[in-house]
């Protein structure tokens, strides 16, 4: 719906230049046939015969002579006899012919013959109509032969005619030159509206598309999971609305509303759902499209989009993607970047120069706020900033019910346990989410998307497409097993790891070759130390135990052996969580909702610091290490009960693997000297998807050698 709203946008502003170059063109070609049409051809022989004609008969009919009175250069008159007739055949008809007669006013240069004639059409020799005066034009050879010829029917006709210089260059190159005009003139107006050639100045022009009201068709009724950011903003629905009631008490809406949030939570969605349900025009363009390879360009499109949203006032412009256009100054090298500072600068006195009552709403977007620049973000600009992030499990329930309209689903479908087992999914992942359902419905030919379809759609999207194709011979798999076994038998007996959801030997993905699926019990906000210790138990465990069965191991740990070094690394550095005591290592650009560090890291501490840090890094690896072994060779029988059942059926849920270890282990569901950190926030029979973003994410992926 977004992607025809944006062609729609675009083509009503471009196909009335489209229509106006049709028009002209039809009206030239029809102008020139008539004109064309108007201009009797005329035969050379049949114009000797015509001035002839006064001492011939004419064919069909008695010879008629007509006199008219001459004056001659000495006064007197003269009565002379007129041209005569002459019938040729119709070039359009051939049961008609056409008189000519009564030829004057000619006109003869080098190539052609010049003048008006009398036409009448005949039928069976009889008149169709009273005729008229035409113009005529004879093509002759430019010879003397022809010359003499011409010359002489002409004095022996008593016909008035001249000689001229030939057609002028208007005569003879007029016609083209209108159509040359004619069709440069509409190319221009094509190329100005869609921003081309047409204009020099044209690339400096906003690439802002313009979506009219009627074009809009989003509100807040489409948008869900984000009730806070929707209250949040229907100020601004109010004061395009009714403007007076902020103003008559001295009040002035926010310039700017900054959406931040995650990837695909909804910002540009709720930036046209406020333009939707005020009825306001909206324009729409990204950070990336002020930049431009001359220099000047950006700031001169800042302004256009500011003029062009002044004769549209009251009106929302939205910026995409704003940190591409808004980054901070601070850090640059003087003389770098100098472009990008002045489009910024641009839209800085933009925004704090217009009238705060002209009705224009700036909205931008980022999931990047900390790079921006301070300027950006004080009052009088962007002074308004609205968090759009990831939904909880109600919000994620309100999401699948909208995305579910128009799917058909089976009647034990249950959106509420989708929405639990879809914890840390954005609202694009929840629609992607259905689509894969409702694909993998239409691939098996069914009527109605059920709830295995949801099931194998949320594995598609969190663990990647099952590779069928990737066969693993008895002792690659025996080995994959043990490695799953592993993790989901160290997660079974720690207290503080999330609850597992699914343990699979399936390969999926690029480089998975079997993976554990954990889900979180509940929200997660904050992780504690005992927690973080017993994620990198689990991530340890698949590795250790190889080590145990086949006193080797293999490359299958990768992925582990990286998250679980940087949950190390995080405690020292970051988290204040080791003998180093609490302090922070690492100050970087880090955003809140990419995670990871956008390039560059600041070091402020020694190379001694340096060492004691890797040196606690491998510290805590070594201890959680040893506790994850200690698990494991105490509990042997039933990682091999469970290795051997996982072989068997390649795909296990959680309650069967919570039964074949609670009937092969001789004591306590929980290993020995572990701690639980605090109580358990929600029932952890039901499980939810991806943690949030302080969380491990699942699930964990074991590549191949």
């Amino acid at each position: 719906m977004d992607h025809d709203s944006d062609k729609r946008g675009e083509d009503r502003n471009s196909n009335w230049a489209w229509y106006l170059v049709l028009t002209s063109i039809i009206i030239l070609s029809v102008g020139m046939f008539v004109m064309n049409n108007a201009i009797y051809r005329l035969k050379y022989p049949d114009l000797i015969s015509l001035l002839h004609a006064t001492n011939y008969e004419s064919k069909g009919s008695n010879r008629l002579l007509e006199f008219r009175e001459v004056v001659q250069p000495d006064g007197t008159t003269q009565r002379v006899p007129t041209p005569g007739k002459i019938e040729v055949q119709s070039p359009v008809k051939s049961d008609t012919t056409v008189e000519l007669s009564k030829i004057r006013n000619v006109q003869v240069d080098d190539t052609m013959v010049r003048g008006e004639v009398f036409k009448r059409v005949l039928k069976d020799g009889k008149p169709q109509g009273d005729g008229a005066y035409v113009n005529f034009r004879v093509n002759k050879d430019d010879n003397e032969q022809t010359a003499e010829e011409l010359r002489r029917a002409l004095e022996a006709s008593n016909v008035d005619w001249y000689y001229a210089d030939g057609p002028s260059f208007l005569d003879q190159y007029g016609p083209m030159l209108i159509l040359l005009g004619v069709g440069l003139l509409a190319i221009m107006l094509v190329a100005r509206r869609m921003g081309g050639v047409g204009s020099p100045m044209s690339f400096a022009r906003s690439r802002g598309r313009l979506y009219a009201q009627d074009d809009i068709s989003i509100t807040f009724e489409d948008i869900a999971g984000v009730d806070e950011a929707v209250e949040e903003v229907r100020e601004i629905v109010d004061f395009l609305k009714y403007p007076e009631k902020y103003q008559r008490l001295g009040g002035r809406i926010p310039k700017g509303v900054l959406l931040v949030g995650p990837p695909g939570t909804g910002k540009t969605l709720l930036a046209k759902a406020i333009a939707g349900e005020a009825g306001v025009p909206f324009f729409s363009l990204s950070g990336s499209d002020f930049v431009e390879m001359f220099v000047g360009v950006g700031a001169a499109r800042v302004r256009d989009m500011f003029q062009q949203a002044s004769a549209k006032s009251p009106c929302i412009i939205f910026i995409d993607e704003l940190d591409a256009l808004g980054k901070s100054r601070s850090g640059s090298v003087v003389g770098v970047h100098d472009e990008r500072e002045q489009t910024l600068n641009a839209l800085l006195v933009e925004m704090d120069g217009f009238d705060p009552n002209t009705g224009i709403i700036i909205i931008g977007a980022t999931n990047r706020p900390e790079t921006l620049d301070p300027a950006l973000l004080r009052p009088g600009r962007f002074d308004r900033h609205v968090l759009v992030d990831r939904p909880d499990k109600s919000g994620r329930l309100e999401i699948l019910k909208v995305h579910v309209r128009n799917v058909k689903l089976a009647p034990e479908v249950e959106l509420d346990h989708i929405a639990g087992i879809t914890s840390g999914f954005s609202g694009a992942d929840l629609a992607n989410l259905v689509n894969e359902a409702a694909l993998l419905a239409a691939r098996k030919n069914k009527d109605l998307v059920g709830q295995e379809e949801f099931d194998e759609a949320v594995e598609r999207v969190t663990a990647g497409l099952e590779r069928k194709s990737r066969v693993m011979d008895e002792e690659e798999k025996r080995r994959v097993a043990y490695h799953e076994a592993a993790h989901a038998l160290v997660a079974y007996s720690l207290p503080n790891t999330d609850p597992v959801h699914k343990v699979s030997i399936i390969p999926r993905g690029l480089a998975a070759l079997g993976y554990t699926m954990q889900r979180p019990a509940g929200e997660r906000f904050l992780m504690t130390r005992a927690e973080l210790e017993s994620q990198m138990q689990v991530l340890l465990a698949g590795t250790l135990a190889e080590e145990i069965i086949f006193s080797d191991i293999s490359t299958g740990a990768q992925n582990d052996l990286e998250r679980a070094t940087a949950i190390a690394r995080s405690m020292v550095m970051e988290f204040g969580m080791s003998r180093l005591g609490r302090v922070n290592y690492r100050e970087s650009g880090r955003s809140p909702f990419l995670g990871g560090s956008d390039g560059f890291a600041s070091r402020e501490y020694s190379e001694q610091t340096a060492r004691e840090i890797d040196e606690e890094v491998r510290r805590i690896i070594d201890e959680m290490a040893h506790k994850a072994r200690q698990i494991l060779i105490e509990r042997r029988q039933a990682l091999e009960t469970v290795t051997l059942r996982l072989i068997e059926i390649e795909v296990m849920d959680a309650e069967e693997l919570a039964r074949l270890i609670d009937e092969s282990l001789p004591g306590p569901r929980m290993a020995v000297g572990t701690r639980e950190a605090a109580p358990k926030r929600s029932d952890a029979s039901e499980p939810a998807a991806e943690p949030s973003e302080s969380a491990t994410p699942s699930p964990r992926r074991d590549a191949g050698p």
